[in-house]
Formats: C-alpha cells, sequence, structure tokens
C-alpha cells in the first residue's frame, strides 16, 4: 500500500520545484536537456511511425491471408485489413511511448544524477565534490536502475494485458497501467537520492517501496507535463528530477 499523503506531497513538491529553478536560476539545466529530449522524441515519433507501415506490409506479406483477400476483391475484407493494419502501428507507437522514457533515462542519467547533486547542494548550502569516479558509477548505477525498472514493468504491464480480457476487472486495466508507468518513472527519480546517501541498490529499492507514494505522486505529474505538446515534454525530465529531491529533503528521510 501507499500513502495518500505522500502522493499530494510528491505533486506539491512540483511547485516547490518551479520556485527553486526561478529563485536559483537553472533554466539552463532545465532547457538543455530539455531541448535534447524534444527533439530524440520527436525524431522517434517520426521514425517509429514512418517504419511501422513498412514493417506491418512486411508481417502481413508473411500471411497467405493476404492472397486471400485480395482475391476477394470484397471493400468490407480490405476495410478489416487495413483497420488491423492501423491497429498493429497504433500499438507499435503505444510501445514507443511507454519505452522512449527509459532510453532517455538511460542516455540522461549523468545529467539528471548531477542535478539532483546540485539541487541538493544549493538546499543544504553546500558543495558535493567532483569525482569522475563517482559520476561514472552513478551513471552505471542510473542506467541498471532503468533497466530493472523497465523489465519489471514490463512483466507487470503483460500481466494486466491478460487480465484486461476478464470482464469488468479489464475495465480498470487502462488505469492501473497509467499508475505502474508513474510508479517506475518516479522510482527513477528519487534513486539519484538514494545512490548519492550511498544506499545500494537493494536498500534504495526497499526505500522507495516504503515510500511508494512519492514514487507515484512524481511520475503521475511527469504524466501529465507530457500531455502538453513540447512545453511539457521539454520541462517534465528536469522538473521531475529536481521536484524528487525537493521532497525527500523536506521530509529528511535520507
Amino acid at each position: 500500500m501507499f500513502s495518500f499523503r505522500e502522493v499530494i506531497a510528491a505533486i506539491q513538491c512540483y511547485g516547490k520545484a518551479h520556485h527553486f529553478i526561478t529563485a536559483n536560476k537553472l533554466w539552463k539545466w532545465i532547457l538543455l536537456p530539455g531541448i535534447i529530449y524534444c527533439l530524440l522524441f520527436i525524431a522517434g515519433i517520426y521514425f517509429v511511425w514512418s517504419y511501422s507501415g513498412e514493417f506491418v506490409e512486411y508481417l502481413l506479406s508473411l500471411l497467405p491471408l493476404r492472397t486471400w483477400i485480395q482475391d476477394l476483391e470484397s471493400s468490407w475484407v480490405s476495410f478489416v485489413f487495413i483497420l488491423l493494419g492501423l491497429c498493429i502501428r497504433l500499438i507499435l507507437m503505444l510501445l514507443y511511448f511507454a519505452y522512449f522514457k527509459y532510453f532517455f533515462l538511460i542516455l540522461g542519467s549523468p545529467l539528471f544524477a548531477y542535478l539532483s547533486e546540485k539541487t541538493e547542494a544549493i538546499l543544504q548550502h553546500r558543495e558535493f565534490p567532483f569525482s569522475w569516479q563517482e559520476f561514472l558509477k552513478d551513471m552505471v548505477r542510473g542506467i541498471r536502475i532503468s533497466f530493472r525498472n523497465m523489465v519489471f514493468q514490463t512483466i507487470t504491464l503483460l500481466l494486466l494485458f491478460l487480465l484486461s480480457f476478464i470482464p469488468i476487472l479489464g475495465w480498470i486495466t487502462p488505469l492501473a497501467g497509467f499508475f505502474i508507468e508513474a510508479y517506475f518513472f518516479g522510482f527513477s527519480m528519487m534513486d539519484y537520492s538514494c545512490e548519492r546517501h550511498r544506499m545500494n541498490m537493494r536498500q534504495s529499492i526497499t526505500f522507495i517501496k516504503a515510500h511508494r507514494g512519492m514514487a507515484l505522486g512524481n511520475g503521475i505529474v511527469f504524466y501529465l507535463f507530457m500531455f502538453i505538446p513540447v512545453l511539457g515534454w521539454a520541462l517534465a525530465p528536469s522538473y521531475a528530477v529536481i521536484a524528487a529531491t525537493i521532497h525527500l529533503q523536506d521530509k529528511r528521510l535520507l
């Protein structure tokens, strides 16, 4: 279970993150990853949508069903055939939306680790000495956590997919899927602070599980940001990591 209060507090920390960014003039650290995120996200959409059409054509060409449909020359059957292809392309796009964030977390883990560290340094009025060894360690840690969360999320979503075929219970699976994705993203945002305080992966996982509400609330706002084209995509990643860092500092849990 999770604390509803922690969920609300995590959501409110996005407001604190905005004030913190403005007060400390951190916009260059927000815009840099934001612009990169937008460019990669848009390029990925174009690539997946363009080449998914070719993939669908190739996939359907392997089936003898296509030749049979062409022989029938039925407009209704052809329509169903086109609809099937469109559905496959949409499923590929949804998979892209679900997993792109992990690709970006892996790619941007050094920057997010630094941003989390800088946030805590300002809050505590101290400086963390830079070390290439620690920097590389943080990067590897971020990649491992991202892969771990991706695997667990995939397994969970597959189970939800099976449950979706059960009457009534299947109706809530889309909402459950949204919360699961939000939780795992918030998990990654919190881990940057956990690692800096010398928690190993097992300790970090145990700690974040004990504060699921923080991870869930952080991830929910991130996904709401993603409904705002360009601006939301640009702000979401950095706001999320700063909000998570501020929340953990406010609670003084680390």
